[in-house]
């Protein structure tokens, strides 16, 4: 972005803004003429000249990208990622942050929906994700997603737009995914226009998959062969014990090579918030994947306990069932988890001591969140993607007594304006 002072003839296209708050969604508040203008590529406090991007006199607001600081923020970074900057690809939107200030930035706008949608003040901190400050926030997604341009060759789509822009790499990605990516010359190899490709590379080290519209690349082309490789291996350490996955490579696994590990802890952790032994005690786990929560917290409850997983994609349920085949004290469901809570006997989840609830971004929902209060667990640990799903959902949770006893918040995302948060709820 330029940085120079403000250009003696200013281009009819650009407007000087004076930046406010940041909001959620990746973007800050300013205000133009009395209308509310969201832009992105800013910090708060900044005066720049930004593009609008999305106007018009009928529009309850507008949006713009900042292209020239006119007055700059202590937290402005040279962007680390260029091709997400202004008019660029999606998914870069802090790149020109200072990893501090992108911290405080998820940091605000988790307080705000805390305070706008549960009426809770509380102050947050954000927490890095062990080895990000040493690599400086890049050098950390196993897994990546690419789309195929009309040319033949692989990028990202532009923010809030279907324009694909063609990339040689992807500063986010760890070492060892780009090296798979090389290896299959993801970036340099001509391919079919509109082709999804997607780049798996486990942390541990073990075989990665590229695949090409969900099927296994062989040779430049989709092998659709039964014994073609599909699944991949995943070793996450909690409690000090290692636990081994088998996962689906087109399917769900946290993105951070620290996310798995980071989150399962922080999950038993407070599962034994004020001293509560999980040894024998029942816990259900919603929107269970391929068992991530799961298998630590079948191993951490022991024999006489009950682990209960539900989980809609069948795919990720097959895995689970794998994942925790030497658990006979855990059941895995499959099913919409609203209505496997509907139809279901109780009598598996009776007497739950916790229920742990991973949901997708746009969270559970009050019928979710009625069912689990009526399973009667005294604490339930939401894990969230999105700050304002969680407050929303955690004010349905205080219809039911439950309060907000504890809320870790981690930066898996960095870069982004995305932010995990995970918090004890208890009655």
């Amino acid at each position: 972005m330029n940085t120079t002072p403000e250009p003696a003839a200013r281009p009819s296209d650009l407007i000087e803004l004076e930046v406010g708050p940041v909001a959620h969604g990746g973007h800050c508040v300013a205000r133009h003429d009395g209308r509310v203008v969201f832009v992105r590529h800013a910090l708060p406090g900044e005066k720049v000249l930004a593009r609008l991007t999305d106007s018009g006199e009928s529009a309850k607001f507008w949006r713009a990208d900042a292209v020239c600081v006119l007055v700059a923020s202590p937290d402005r970074v040279a962007p680390t990622w260029r091709e997400a900057g202004a008019g660029g690809v999606g998914g870069g939107e802090l790149s020109h942050v200072s990893l501090a200030g992108q911290r405080a930035w998820k940091a605000a706008v988790v307080e705000e929906q805390l305070q706008r949608l549960a009426k809770i003040e509380r102050s947050v901190t954000v927490e890095a994700a062990p080895g990000d400050e040493e690599r400086g926030g890049l050098g950390y997604r196993t897994r990546f997603d690419l789309i195929v341009d009309e040319s033949g060759r692989a990028g990202m789509r532009a923010f809030r737009s279907h324009d694909i822009k063609p990339l040689t790499t992807m500063p986010l990605a760890t070492p060892e995914a780009l090296e798979l990516a090389a290896e299959h010359r993801v970036f340099d190899r001509q391919w079919q226009p509109g082709t999804r490709l997607e780049v798996v590379q486990p942390a541990n080290g073990s075989t990665g998959v590229v695949l090409i519209d969900g099927e296994p690349e062989r040779k430049g082309y989709a092998d659709p062969r039964p014994n073609a490789k599909r699944n991949v291996t995943e070793t996450v350490s909690v409690d000090g014990v290692g636990h081994e996955y088998r996962v689906t490579a087109a399917g769900f696994w946290q993105v951070h090579r620290e996310a798995p590990a980071l989150l399962a802890q922080t999950v038993l952790d407070l599962a034994r918030h004020d001293g509560f032994d999980l040894e024998d005690a029942t816990v259900v786990d919603l929107y269970s994947g391929a068992g991530l929560f799961s298998l630590p917290l079948a191993h951490a409850v022991g024999q006489v306990g009950r682990v209960v997983a539900i989980e809609g994609d069948e795919r990720a349920c097959r895995d689970a069932r794998r994942n925790l085949h030497a658990h006979e004290q855990a059941e895995v469901h499959v099913g919409d988890v609203a209505q496997v809570l509907a139809d279901r006997d109780h009598g598996a989840m009776a007497g739950a001591d916790v229920v742990v609830m991973d949901p997708p971004r746009a969270g559970a929902g009050k019928k979710v969140v009625d069912q689990v209060a009526d399973l009667g667990a005294d604490r339930v640990i939401y894990v969230a993607c999105d700050p304002a799903a969680l407050a929303r959902d955690i004010s349905y949770f205080a219809e039911h007594g439950y309060s907000l006893t504890d809320l870790r918040a981690y930066d898996v995302f960095p870069m982004t304006h995305h932010v995990e948060c995970v918090a004890l709820l208890t009655r």
